[in-house]
């Protein structure tokens, strides 16, 4: 049978939106209950459960395992199945480490039933009926500098009862990472289930202790906040997809969620004292771009991203979040009456696609309730880099030395399979690939000729964002036709941008390694690719696509050539879209870094 994907079944198509009152009170922006277009999770009551604050794991070596657990979402909803790291309670512990100090996490696969074993579609990738029950991991440090081996290739799997131990070099800034599910063409089912959670960085000045030398609040006043958005049933069950348009078992594209979740939970509350707080955001979604805002438009302060610090906090009133993405922000609760709130919302509406069929923003995550306590009290510093008790200043973007076009882009439907999402009008396994030399700083025009943004990150390097022009995308597709799919088509979109260069947003001034492409337009980044002597090790080795194992298998220590599959030795990095669906089929490409 033929692959049906929402995005073919959607050309010209549009709907209306409406409302939901959630718990008698209406959350505006929610998909009208008439609309049979959209799976939608039952009226639920806000702010009714707590923020949940995750364990965390200290110490130079942990055991991380995948299981399968059940996770109560929202108070009115019985627990319904799930996967997990850890201990099994949803999502993973907050992992700490120490710059300079090599993590070693020992693996193991432990699933034993998937939430969305339906939902495997065995038309990509090899997919087989087998992986519903043998089912494929690959555990990736998102934003870690680290040795090709243990970066979590999408084709280094373990399955049940295999296990791989993962060293982490930590050669590299303070920051917020995160580690998640990457194995092929299943990393947003086993993402989506749970399969997610946050690593934190420190160093001498980012301490995380009370008397860091940057002033920034810790303990009970540095809180971690996973975002996703989902769509849940009254069983208390996850439901991966949006829409009946697409039938159970194949791909559709990315879902908008009806429902925040923070931290594991539906919309929750957390208490905090009148003070300066540290927020660690990350956005886990599979799908959508957030515009964060609070409730009452007060003013935070951004200082960091992916990378690490900012040069000096960044104020704002609002801050854009795509999947993958990770903000670090200052925001001081200490002008809040006791016992009044304020909302953490989105104000960016859902992407074209799924807007055509009625999905729209989702518009809060959860509330704040401030208490009696006077906080932490310190101001917000005026500096965080370049000064004493400070890590070195991000300084200027380097100099250009190459100059690379790549693409986004859906070929045509009415090719097979019908739709698709690629780079540079490839698929995964292309021998095309792009292979910047080390110690080289290139500039990536990534062209997005496609009506929705994409998450693009790159996995090894950091990057800094030059900006961002609108282009006029059938003009230059009329000049430089995009060929069948499986030819590289990498069009220089400079003759037919239509506006002047926009520059970061204040808070992209850092270093990053996850950047949203807006619509229809070039989005230019500068990345430096380290030599082996600077990282500590050769980032274009090769390495045995087999795993460690437990109880099955053979032993990767032992392994030469070919694994017990007859696969190869495997190779270099990836990079691709973060929404997941996109990844997943088939907006991800190798590549490698040579000397």
């Amino acid at each position: 049978m033929q692959k049906v994907s929402r995005r073919t079944l959607l050309i010209g198509m549009s709907f209306g939106v409406g409302g939901l009152a959630v718990g008698g009170r209406a959350l505006a922006d929610q998909p009208d209950l008439s609309r049979p277009m959209l799976f939608r999770s039952p009226t639920l009551e806000p702010f009714v459960d707590e923020l949940p604050i995750l364990p965390h794991l200290d110490g130079a070596t942990r055991a991380i395992d995948a299981v399968s657990t059940m996770h109560r979402f929202h108070r009115d909803l019985p627990p319904g199945p799930a996967l997990a790291y850890g201990d099994g309670s949803y999502l993973g512990p907050v992992i700490t480490a120490r710059r300079g100090h090599e993590t070693t996490v020992g693996y193991r696969n432990r699933i034993e039933t998937h939430p969305f074993a339906a939902d495997f579609d065995t038309s990509l990738h090899g997919v087989t009926e087998d992986d519903r029950t043998d089912v494929p991991t690959s555990m990736h440090l998102h934003g870690g500098v680290t040795p090709p081996e243990f970066d979590g290739h999408p084709e280094k799997i373990s399955r049940p009862g295999e296990g791989f131990t993962y060293r982490f070099p930590n050669r590299q800034d303070a920051a917020m990472l995160w580690y998640h599910d990457h194995a092929m063409a299943v990393t947003r089912l086993n993402v989506y289930a749970g399969l997610a959670g946050v690593y934190l960085l420190r160093d001498e000045y980012d301490t995380g202790h009370p008397d860091n030398p940057l002033g920034l609040p810790s303990g009970n006043h540095e809180l971690v906040l996973v975002l996703q958005e989902k769509i849940v049933d009254g069983t208390g069950a996850q439901n991966i997809r949006s829409t009946p348009i697409v039938p159970q078992g194949r791909w559709e594209g990315g879902a908008v969620g009806d429902v925040g979740v923070v931290n594991g939970k539906i919309w929750p509350e957390a208490g905090v004292d009148r003070g300066l707080y540290r927020l660690r955001l990350l956005n886990a979604a599979s799908f959508s771009v957030w515009n964060l805002h609070f409730s009452n438009d007060m003013r935070f302060w951004v200082i960091g991203m992916e990378g690490g610090l900012l040069d000096a906090p960044a104020p704002t009133t609002r801050v854009r979040l795509s999947p993958g993405e990770r903000v670090d922000l200052l925001v001081d609760f200490g002008d809040l009456e006791p016992d009044t709130t304020v909302e953490l919302r989105n104000t960016e509406d859902a992407a074209p696609q799924a807007a055509q069929i009625g999905a729209v923003r989702m518009p809060v995550f959860m509330r704040f309730r401030a208490g009696t306590t006077r906080g932490f009290a310190r101001p917000v510093p005026a500096t965080l880099r370049g000064g004493p008790g400070q890590p070195p200043a991000v300084g200027p973007i380097p100099a250009v030395q190459v100059v690379r076009n790549v693409s986004l882009s859906q070929p045509s439907a009415v090719r097979i399979p019908p739709s698709i999402m690629s780079l540079n009008n490839l698929m995964f396994h292309s021998d095309d690939i792009e292979i910047p030399r080390q110690g080289t700083v290139e500039q990536w025009n990534i062209v997005n000729a496609t009506p929705d943004p994409h998450p693009i990150h790159l996995h090894l390097v950091h990057f800094r964002v030059v900006g961002r022009q609108a282009i006029d995308t059938l003009a230059m597709c009329a000049r430089q036709p995009q060929p069948p799919m499986g030819t590289k088509w990498t069009p220089d979109a400079d003759p037919f941008v239509v506006e002047p260069l926009r520059g970061p947003e204040p808070w992209e001034t850092g270093f990053k390694d996850t950047v949203v492409c807006d619509p229809n337009s070039v989005t230019r980044i500068v990345a430096y690719f380290p030599t082996a002597d600077e990282l500590g090790f050769d980032p274009d080795a090769t390495f045995p696509a087999a795993v460690h194992t437990t109880d099955r298998h053979t032993d990767a220590n032992t392994h030469h050539g070919n694994d017990d599959h007859g696969n190869a030795d495997l190779q270099g990095y990836v990079w691709h879209c973060h929404i997941l669906d996109h990844e997943d089929h088939d907006m991800m490409l190798k590549y490698r870094t040579v000397k």
